[in-house]
């Protein structure tokens, strides 16, 4: 076989070959995207805590692509990714939640104050 030598020990000028092969696939591979601005945007418009979380796995993604976890960085993408997209997907529900509570339980009192001012408007003509 090519790669053992004639001590069946590997061959130590293919195991070099391969491993130039494997830092070329990797110096190849491009750093998966970190999605530390809509981390950045998630957390500051929406006031939401769950973007920090994303800040944190988006500051992640660069270093452990640079140490060679490629995978670690892939998985920190993801739950950044991931993250963010919880972050302002809370933060919709508790502005539609909001606004039900609003115009439900206060929305009367809003209309009985708003006939008023109309009414008082009405008189003053």
């Amino acid at each position: 076989m090519l790669i053992l030598n004639s001590k069946n020990s590997p061959n130590p000028k293919l195991l070099k070959i391969m491993e130039n092969l494997n830092v070329e696939n990797q110096e190849m591979q491009t750093p998966p995207s970190n999605h530390l601005a809509m981390a950045i945007i998630s957390t500051i418009l929406c006031c939401n805590p769950l973007g920090i979380v994303s800040i944190v796995y988006a500051s992640q993604v660069n270093s452990k692509f640079q140490a060679g976890d490629y995978e670690g960085a892939q998985k920190a993408s993801k739950n950044a990714k991931t993250w963010w997209i919880v972050a302002i997907v809370l933060s919709f529900v508790a502005v539609i939640g909001y606004a039900v509570f609003f115009f439900a339980f206060a929305g009367d009192a809003l209309m009985e104050e708003f006939q008023r001012e109309m009414e008082r408007q009405q008189s003053l003509q």
